[in-house]
């Protein structure tokens, strides 16, 4: 008897509907998986076989082979044990086809027991675009799959359970649809805590508000990882959108499991100095996402900037310009978004103290400019504000006074991205650090005293074009934060300011 069961299989971000037919036969008794399956696919046979018996069903003792549908796809991991089992049950009898429209996903234990599956969400999304909208997964993925709208969701907690629901035995309760509540900002330092600073935190504000790459460069102890572990708790609350865009990424590398279903807190990542490229911007057998794009919608904060390899900092260069990033290997070619606000912090020289008005300065010339040759023009030209940072006084450190939330400084940087959300809501992106050239002079475009400025800043700086159309950003986003229409020419002094630091000058 020939029986088949919809399943869905997952290429990197794309989901992929998988047809599990399963034939058997009279003769001797034998196991045939086809369909290109890998090897955590055939290993199945054992799994599906000793999860039929221990729930009580007899495994047909007859010739059965397993077809992957469409079979030019390669199939990998556990998530097909569940279908296979239901599908060698249908063909031996022991239960009726499954109604159309419903898509099965699950491993099994050996007892029986139906265990979580890394990617659930994106391929139960695109399933749901594709009309599926009745979904048996496992129920520790049931929270994640819940907040796709519309759908009916069944957590199977074993195989002898949704055999008795499909039975009508025992009915098995469809999750209930869970509302999207907002984004939340749990794990952030806040700016309240960090002392002193003033300047360093009204750049961080508009470097948020804009979705602005910003650099701290300042002797140690001043502060710099402590701003940058605040940033996250001014950005603004997640969107549903947003949730679910990161949500899939993180969800196909295993991360959702045991979660709320749904990341609501914005990203965070900080990879040590000594991550590799393919571990920054994704790779592997499998072109998996890297750190920037498990940062989507979030933070990448690349602390002791110039230690890290000198290649992996300049693979940066294309995501932080296109938003994305495409990993190709032999087998596969992924493209995954990743649109993060990147932070990076480093010290003025290799000894720390240059600048420093407590502590000395033992490099030489020779020493300060080798370390600074660790970072590139053009990556720098990437990176919208230069922020110098030193150490903080006394005085400022005692200060009892209570300094501005996050919670203040969040709403004036919701209020400027509202704003931003309003004025490209035609143009397809959501941020001023992401306006073209047309956008540019559309929405930026100086004139007066301001274009005079602007022209002695580009000469004395020797500004790149790209680095002016930054600078040009940048006064924009200043100017939204003071819910101003014309950028006037403060704006653009503030703007240059952020591009003539001091402890730069040899970067």
């Amino acid at each position: 008897m020939l029986a088949k069961v919809e399943s869905y299989g997952l290429m990197c971000l794309n989901g992929y509907p998988v047809t599990v037919e399963t034939d058997i036969t009279a003769g001797l008794p034998n196991y045939d998986t086809v369909g290109l399956p890998d090897a955590a696919v055939k290993e199945s046979r054992e799994r599906v076989q000793a999860a039929i018996r221990h729930s009580g069903f007899a495994f047909p003792t007859a010739r059965i082979t397993v077809n992957l549908a469409p079979a030019d796809l390669k199939k990998e991991g556990s998530v097909y044990d569940l279908p296979i089992a239901l599908s060698i049950l249908i063909a031996s009898g022991c239960l009726k086809p499954i109604p159309t429209g419903a898509i099965v996903l699950g491993e099994l234990a050996l007892d029986g027991t139906v265990r979580p599956i890394s990617g659930i969400l994106p391929m139960l999304i695109d399933a749901y675009h594709k009309d599926y909208s009745v979904f048996f997964v496992p129920k520790d993925n049931a929270a994640e799959a819940a907040y796709i709208r519309g759908a009916r969701v069944f957590p199977v907690e074993n195989l002898s359970a949704l055999v008795a629901h499909l039975r009508g035995e025992a009915a098995i309760a469809p999750a209930e649809p869970r509302p999207f509540t907002g984004g939340t900002h749990r794990n952030a330092v806040d700016f309240s805590e960090i002392k002193g600073q003033t300047a360093a935190k009204r750049a961080a504000e508009i470097a948020v508000a804009g979705n602005h790459n910003i650099l701290l460069c300042g002797t140690p102890g001043s502060g710099k990882t402590m701003l940058a572990r605040a940033i996250p708790s001014i950005l603004p609350d997640m969107t549903f959108e947003e949730a679910l865009e990161t949500t899939k990424i993180h969800s196909i590398t295993g991360a959702m499991k045991g979660t709320e279903g749904l990341v609501t807190e914005r990203p965070f990542r900080s990879p040590h100095h000594g991550a590799s490229a393919a571990s920054l911007i994704g790779g592997g057998v499998r072109a998996m996402p890297g750190e920037i794009s498990l940062a989507h919608n979030g933070v990448l904060f690349l602390d002791e900037l110039p230690e890290f390899q000198r290649n992996v900092l300049e693979a940066l260069r294309q995501p932080l310009e296109d938003g994305e990033v495409t990993v190709s290997r032999a087998a596969v070619t992924a493209t995954y978004p990743a649109k993060f606000l990147l932070v990076a912090a480093m010290n003025p020289c290799p000894c720390g103290n240059r600048g420093s008005r407590t502590k000395p300065c033992t490099c030489t010339a020779a020493q300060i400019k080798r370390y600074a040759g660790r970072i590139s023009g053009p990556l720098l030209d990437r990176i919208d504000l230069h922020i110098e940072m030193t150490e903080v006084g006394y005085r400022e450190i005692t200060e009892r006074k209570p300094a501005e939330s996050s919670e203040t400084v969040r709403a004036r940087v919701t209020a400027a991205r509202a704003i931003q959300r309003e004025r490209f809501k035609d143009a397809g992106i959501r941020t001023n650090a992401e306006m073209n050239g047309e956008l540019i002079r559309r929405f930026c475009n100086p004139t007066g005293e301001s274009e005079k400025l602007l022209r002695d800043a580009f000469k004395q700086l020797q500004l790149s074009a790209r680095a002016y159309q930054r600078v040009l950003k940048v006064a924009r986003t200043i100017a939204d934060l003071e819910n101003s229409e014309t950028i006037r020419p403060e704006h653009y002094a503030e703007a240059i300011q952020y591009r003539s630091m001091t402890m730069l000058s040899d970067l």
